[in-house]
This record gives C-alpha cells, structure tokens and sequence, in this order.
C-alpha cells in the first residue's frame, strides 16, 4: 500500500507507455510544451468534465470529472465519465436505492490507435473504481472525438497486469529520478516535448563525445 504522498498521476501511464523519457521529462523534470494535439485535447476534456452536466438517464448515472485513486498502485487522477449502470452486481450508492456497476468512459480527440495506451489509461481508471466500490469492472469505453464514435474495451487479466507492471516501473523511476535516454523512432515526430527532448543531440552517449564529436568535424 502506497501513502497519499507517494501517489503518481494516473494519467501518467499513457506517458509512459508512449515514451517512458516523455513521462520522466514531463513527470519528473516538470516539463511541457503544448501543440494542436494536446490542446484540442484539452478542450475535449473540458466538456468533458464539466460536473454541472451530471444527469440520470434510466437506470443511468453519469458523473463527470470523477476523483479516483488506488492505494495498491500508489495513483490518483480523475475520470473523464463514469456511468453507473444499475445492476445486481455491482455498488451501493449513497442517496440511491439499488446497487450499481460503475463504467469509466474516457474521452480522446483522435481515432482508435494502433498501440494500446488509450486502453491502458481506461483499465487503470477501472482497476481504481475497483479498489474504490469493491466490486469487479469488466469493461469500459473510450470516446473518440475524431469518429465520434465509442470503443468497448473488455479488461482481461493481460491488460489487467500490464498496468500494474507499469505503475510499478514508474515508482521506481520516480524514486531514483531517473530520465531514460532517448531512443529515437518515428513517434518523436508526434510528440509534443520533440523540442524539449532534443533527440538527436540526445542520441549521443555523453555530452563529452558529443563535444568530441564537434571540434573533429570543425577543425576548431
């Protein structure tokens, strides 16, 4: 069990499974750069998390902008929606009759992609509903505002242990303060940090043999 002072940013673990130099620089080293993917994004998330558009729709609840945590991950952060589905297994709900199964929806500006790290931000959203209703999280959705379109995803005990495993390396990260050197591939062109990072100098094994490096190639 983590204490609240150790808690990592579960959005995090999209980072991290991204680019684990982009998680250290922007979760360690506290650096950010904005570009049009990440602000549309941000935009998305705003309506999003609006709490004032909280409603009941049926048998439906939807809450906006959710606080959750895990103290067996050591992560807090926030879900964009959770739909509480009426149901025989599931939670009980102060101020409400009847038990109901909570369903994090997280919302994205972009389309379904190849990689599972949208996946892996919704599963460790479930796995802290879990932890929080005591009761068992089977699925999800994922919002995706370019097809405007909504992706079930089922959580197996693969995804359920991946981000587990991830959580786990990025405490150790977090406690050395380590930033892993950069391995160039051609996702640093969508990343946001590209200017931060600077991966080609980075590329270098040393700033000495960079300088090395410099002086053969200019004679100076």
């Amino acid at each position: 069990m983590y204490n609240e002072d150790e808690f990592l940013q579960l959005s995090g673990i999209q980072h991290f499974a991204f680019c684990r130099r982009q998680w250290a620089l922007i979760h360690i080293e506290m650096q950010w750069k904005e570009n049009l993917r990440t602000v549309e994004g941000q935009i998305l998330h705003e309506n999003a998390h609006n709490p004032e558009m909280n409603e009941k729709r049926g048998n439906v609840i939807v809450v906006r902008a959710m606080p959750v945590h895990s103290r067996k991950m050591g992560v807090s952060g926030e879900c964009d929606v959770v739909e509480f589905h009426k149901s025989d297994k599931g939670a009980h709900i102060n101020g409400r009759e009847g038990v109901y199964m909570p369903v994090p929806v997280e919302y994205k500006r972009g389309e379904p992609k190849s990689n599972n790290i949208d996946i892996l931000q919704l599963a460790a959203q479930a796995l802290c509903l879990e932890e929080m209703f005591c009761t068992d999280i089977n699925y999800g959705y994922i919002y995706y505002g370019e097809t405007r379109h909504r992706l079930k995803v089922d959580f197996d005990d693969e995804i359920r242990n991946e981000v587990v495993k991830l959580f786990e390396e990025m405490h150790l990260y977090y406690r050395r303060g380590y930033t892993p050197k950069v391995k160039i591939s051609k996702k640093c062109n969508a990343c946001s940090l590209k200017d931060l990072c600077v991966p080609v100098l980075n590329k270098n094994k040393s700033v000495a043999e960079y300088i090395d490096k410099f002086i053969s190639e200019t004679g100076e």
